[in-house]
């Protein structure tokens, strides 16, 4: 079983797909799969059985990725192992399968290494499950704004249920009322100005977009879109599911005239009569925050590391045990920070295995004669490691840095400083240190 197949589908799907989700993440998940599910499907069988295994995992894989039974099969499986889950059908997915020949190099090569297989199956099974049966979760449905329609003096938002937003005074104030009845069956998705034909507008087609035209119709220009920096917050938080733009309404009023967008699960769009575009969201609930979980695990999974690292620095014995007892717990909390979305029992398996191996770790250290600076340096560094890779990304989400990849600039260049200083430290402290006998 290829430790590093399971290493990247952790790492991958717990915070790279959170992240960056996209085509490149999706084909690396499934390319990691490969590598980890035919050592995982042999150890179902009572003697070797790797062809088989690697054969049988390329022919459900093809299946799933290419029929709809076999996706929904997948789906109802990974439910009942996982917890809520959805499995689509992507023929572009097969791209991945050459993959296999890559797991069968690699389990022929670890039949013949030194090392125990048992061994290697013990400390990295549990973590080959949690990483396959983590990499499936459903999304979570919200209601959506969906049409809008004016009535009178009242602009109504529908949404994808039975209820509504109103608003009497050109949306300034909003009234939620959650039984208004059903949204039209098709939502005006173009107007334009009452008695000034002239002016028009309409919704951009597949996206959140409002386009805009002076002549009647006859030519368009877009009028509103999400800025580079909204765009890339929306992604982290609807990930593929983007929010479209579903229908508008346009009320004179005195002379001008508002525009209110339905954005789906974004909410509320307003052009108010002097032409500028606000995003409302959804009136009456909380702000919706920008998701940085994967920023926040990413930076409890560094500061994990770096106490474990800086505090086996100074290891006089077990280096080897330690490594691979602090390896395991550091990816182990990687599967408990999405205890959310697995299953209990593997939630209760990672759950064991992170304090498990810390207080092993810990054994180590003091059976290894670990040299104390080291050891004070890991406690002391992680929780402002911690502090310098999140809190950028705190203010990227409160809109104080102008993009996102400014946020990882900073972090990387305030991490950077704290492993220098690090480094030096216990580099002097070895360099101090009399020779091993």
């Amino acid at each position: 079983m290829t430790v590093a197949g399971v290493i990247v589908l952790l790492v991958n799907d717990h915070l790279l797909k959170q992240a960056w989700p996209g085509f490149v993440t999706g084909k690396l998940s499934d390319v990691a799969g490969l590598l980890v599910a035919p050592p995982l499907l042999a150890l179902l069988f009572l003697r070797r059985a790797d062809l088989a295994a690697t054969l049988a995992t390329g022919v459900l894989f093809a299946l799933v990725k290419t029929t709809e039974t076999g996706a929904e099969a997948a789906s109802h499986v990974w439910t009942l192992v996982a917890g809520p889950s959805r499995v689509l059908a992507d023929p572009t997915d097969l791209l991945a399968l050459p993959a296999l020949a890559l797991a069968w190099w690699v389990r022929a090569r670890s039949l013949t290494a030194p090392s125990s297989p048992r061994l290697r199956v013990l400390l990295t099974a549990p973590l080959a499950l949690l990483a396959v049966a983590a990499s499936g979760t459903a999304p979570q449905a919200t209601s959506e704004a969906v049409s809008v329609e004016v009535r009178g003096e009242r602009v109504i938002v529908h949404t994808d249920g039975s209820a509504a937003w109103t608003s009497a005074d050109r949306g300034d104030t909003w009234i939620f009322e959650d039984s208004f009845g059903r949204p039209p069956k098709r939502p005006a998705k173009a107007m334009c100005v009452p008695y000034q034909a002239t002016r028009c507008y309409r919704v951009a087609s597949g996206r959140l977009g409002v386009e805009q035209s002076d002549d009647g119709g006859d030519t368009w220009r877009l009028s509103w879109t999400p800025s580079r920096d909204d765009h890339d917050r929306l992604v982290r938080q609807f990930g593929d599911r983007l929010p479209r733009s579903g229908g508008l309404a346009v009320q004179g009023w005195r002379g001008g005239h508002v525009v209110v967008v339905a954005n789906g699960s974004e909410g509320i769009l307003l052009r108010d009569e002097t032409g500028s575009w606000r995003r409302l969201g959804r009136p009456g609930e909380p702000e919706r925050a920008t998701d940085i979980y994967a920023e926040g695990v990413t930076a409890a999974f560094l500061a994990g590391c770096l106490l474990f690292g800086a505090a086996g620095a100074g290891l006089r014995r077990y280096h080897r045990a330690y490594l691979i007892v602090t390896t395991a717990a550091c990816l182990s909390f990687l599967g408990f920070a999405s205890a959310a979305t697995i299953s209990e029992v593997l939630a209760l398996i990672t759950a064991a295995m992170v304090p498990t191996g810390f207080i092993v770790g810990v054994i180590l250290l003091i059976m290894g004669q670990a040299r104390p600076l080291p050891i004070v340096v890991g406690v002391l560094s992680a929780p402002l490691v911690y502090l310098t890779v999140y809190l950028p990304f705190v203010g990227w989400a409160d809109g104080d840095f102008g993009s996102y990849w400014t946020a990882v600039a900073v972090a990387a260049l305030l991490t950077s400083l704290v492993l220098a200083v690090d480094l030096a430290l216990i580099r002097k402290d070895a360099a101090k240190a009399p020779a091993a006998v």
